[in-house]
């Protein structure tokens, strides 16, 4: 399962302290122009460091495009890339080795394959989300040339905690050995009514699947989302009007711009939940290999709130799936 998407797909590689992280885009359409600067500014705002309780592992991020690109255009051919590790401190994670971290994934990963990377976690790292973010790069700048953009913010920080105190609660946090988890809100906006399949391809279910594959996802909604379940039906109907351009549109957007696993036109909005970073950096009970209690004193540099840099993320995985369905739906008509 390294693999996500139908026509437009993206196969990741790599582990958090290997050689690289890399992936390979296939699907795109031939012709498209990619500012390869603004790429790499879009990978950059991952980056840890630049945020308040952000980790100090210092990745430059630099993305090395290896196919798919001649004149700055796509070839309709795989575009693959890597993105080089350079940072990493794998004596940090000795300890680790011989013990399973709470909330992380060692022991399910341990499990199920027997064996597992335990520097920076592996492949399970959050690190893994690099290459996510250099392919739903690529497939923003396609959007954008479309009229579809993609906007994401912090909305909440911790229990209730506006944004504009992120920073106060990040230190107070990491003071105490602590961290904070959140929402991320997302709007999807200039996307045309049709995309989505019905039934079992709903895109709803789909921008949830890619959410809820982000490292540190626990919960999603779209529209009013949870919401609505304590509204009457009549205060939450997005009741239809023609509009001055003579289009179709509705009056309000509870709905969150599908209706029916497909797009109406209006705006997709969308709130993502992330729990705490499971790393905290105070003695934690665990168990070792063999299941005999120890503790676990955390080394090592670590995220305190992951909401700053996972906004490309979030951003990121949107795209490939708008953009996905923008490719499909021209497969469904002639």
């Amino acid at each position: 399962m390294n693999s996500f998407g139908k026509i437009l797909t993206l196969t990741t590689f790599g582990e958090s302290h290997g050689a690289a992280i890399g992936g390979v885009l296939d699907g795109m359409p031939a012709g498209v122009l990619i500012d390869l600067d603004a790429l790499q500014r879009f990978v950059e705002r991952r980056r840890s460091g630049q945020a308040v309780g952000s980790s100090a592992r210092d990745e430059e991020d630099r993305v090395e495009l290896l196919s798919g690109l001649y004149l700055g255009k796509t070839l309709g051919t795989p575009i693959g890339f890597l993105v080089r590790n350079t940072n990493a401190h794998s004596a940090d994670y000795d300890e680790i080795a011989q013990c399973y971290r709470p909330n992380h994934a060692d022991y399910t990963w341990q499990t199920k394959y027997g064996i597992r990377d335990p520097r920076g976690g592996g492949r399970a790292s959050a690190r893994e989300t690099v290459a996510r973010v250099v392919a739903g790069g690529i497939a923003i700048q396609a959007l954008n040339q479309l009229g579809i953009t993609i906007e994401s913010q912090v909305s909440q920080v911790g229990p209730y905690l506006p944004p504009d105190e992120m920073e106060r609660a990040i230190l107070k946090a990491a003071s105490e050995g602590d961290t904070l988890g959140g929402i991320i809100s997302c709007a999807i906006k200039g996307v045309p009514a049709g995309l989505g399949e019905p039934i079992f391809g709903k895109l709803h279910a789909q921008l949830a699947a890619a959410m809820m594959s982000i490292p540190s996802v626990h919960g999603f909604e779209y529209g009013d989302g949870f919401e609505m379940s304590t509204k009457r039906g009549s205060e939450v109907t997005d009741l239809f009007e023609k509009r001055d351009d003579g289009t179709i549109g509705t009056v309000t957007n509870h709905s969150g711009g599908i209706q029916g696993g497909i797009t109406n036109g209006e705006d997709i909005t969308m709130r993502i939940a992330f729990k705490p970073v499971p790393t905290l950096m105070r003695e934690v009970p665990t168990v070792d290999l063999e299941g005999k209690p120890t503790t676990l004193h955390s080394r090592g540099r670590h995220d305190v709130c992951v909401l700053s840099r996972a906004l490309p993320i979030v951003e990121a995985m949107a795209a490939l799936v708008i953009l996905d369905n923008y490719l499909i739906k021209k497969t469904n008509v002639l």
